[in-house]
């Protein structure tokens, strides 16, 4: 059973921290299908963001699973365990510090996988967090900063002595950012000399695949960033065939829209009808674009500017599935 401090977890499966993604409705949802841990969006650490309407829908756990995970950036050691004890008293469970994003805007600050390449200030913030909060403090890394200075496995032995309790690390640098493949041999180096829990994160698209990276790397669980988008099944489907060997079925194509339609209306009772209805559309597209004419859907579906409008057009693809089915 993998735990982080004194939470077991359902499964060996978590969903990774994505700004933009992991809010309340996706997170809830993602946890209905099976995923054993969610992670909210980064959260900043600077107080001055406290009350921006961002933050706040960021830092909404209403009807979450647990433990609630929340994820902080920054790069002052003390702002980031003054936001560590805040959302603590907001009612995060777990702690969750972002050394891992590669966006501009986020590495420009010094922060997010930034901070890979100041080894003396990665230990000072965790330091500073972790003895700030009596809740489990988690930390998501890359394997270093460049191909080049790929130190990954020094920051994994940091964070251990620092006392994180966990740690999830995709497979590429910053400089990478998404682009090539992942690497794995980093992670399954870091899992052998360290004694937390290892996730290993990064191209891991389907449970074959989940399965073949714990094998290689030795990794205690897997984290599932883009891949589940659009497919908010897929933790479950990958977490019951790490248990079993089988993988169950994902949804019909009917129930993979009666699922899009809740996830749409959740948004705009979320977000409220303006954000709302801009938010669905990402997401709708990502769950219809494995279907033919996608891009003539998605094309249609982001000029409507109502919820109503929206949920008619859901219904309207789920009348069409259902007559092909009664011709076919």
């Amino acid at each position: 059973m993998l735990t982080i401090g004194p939470y077991k977890l359902a499964n060996r499966v978590a969903l990774a921290p994505m700004a933009g993604v992991t809010d309340l409705p996706f997170r809830r949802l993602c946890a209905q299908f099976g995923a054993g841990l969610v992670v909210s969006e980064m959260i900043s650490c600077n107080p001055r963001l406290r009350d921006s309407r961002k933050t706040l829908w960021r830092s909404r756990h209403d009807g979450e699973m647990q433990p609630r995970s929340v994820q902080i950036a920054g790069n002052d050691p003390t702002q980031m365990a003054e936001a560590a004890r805040y959302n603590v008293a907001r009612g995060a469970q777990i702690i969750d510090i972002n050394m891992g994003c590669p966006a501009k805007k986020v590495c420009r600050k010094a922060a997010g996988s930034a901070l890979l390449a100041d080894e003396a200030l990665v230990e000072r913030i965790l330091h500073s967090v972790v003895q700030s909060v009596e809740v489990p403090v988690t930390l998501k890394i890359r394997t270093g900063a460049t191909p080049t200075a790929r130190n990954g496995l020094t920051i994994a032995r940091i964070a251990e002595d620092a006392g994180i309790a966990a740690l999830a690390v995709h497979g590429r640098t910053r400089a990478c950012a998404f682009k090539g493949s992942a690497e794995y041999d980093t992670i399954a180096a870091i899992v052998a000399a360290t004694r937390f829990p290892v996730f290993a994160n990064g191209d891991i698209t389907s449970p074959e695949n989940a399965a073949a990276v714990i094998a290689h790397t030795g990794a205690a669980g897997v984290m599932i960033g883009r891949a589940a988008q659009g497919q908010p099944w897929i933790c479950g489907q990958i977490a019951a065939h790490l248990d079993t060997g089988i993988t169950p079925a994902a949804p019909s194509r009917a129930e993979q829209l009666a699922i899009l339609r809740r996830h749409v209306a959740e948004l705009h009772e979320f977000y409220g009808d303006y954000m709302g209805v801009r938010i669905a559309r990402k997401h709708v597209g990502w769950y219809l674009q494995h279907r033919p004419g996608y891009i003539e859907y998605r094309k249609q579906f982001n000029i409507l500017g109502s919820p109503g409008e929206q949920l008619r057009y859901i219904d309207q693809l789920s009348y069409t599935d259902s007559k092909e089915v009664l011709a076919a």
